[in-house]
């Protein structure tokens, strides 16, 4: 299950088509240097995405 205090980086590594939904959801920057370090709800916050509706279409 992805949490949001998981790293970008490393939904990436362990989650196969996660990319694909951050994408979908407005999330284009998978691969800038900030993702190794960033975490979910950091990303969301600077996206302006509501962190709970990611995690939602993240874990279906």
């Amino acid at each position: 299950m992805i949490t949001k205090d998981m790293i970008i980086g490393e939904i990436m590594k362990n989650y196969p088509g996660a990319d694909k939904i951050l994408m979908g959801v407005g999330m284009h920057c998978l691969g800038c240097p900030s993702s190794q370090m960033e975490t979910l709800q950091d990303a969301c916050i600077v996206h302006g995405l509501d962190v709970n509706f990611v995690l939602e279409q993240l874990n279906k």
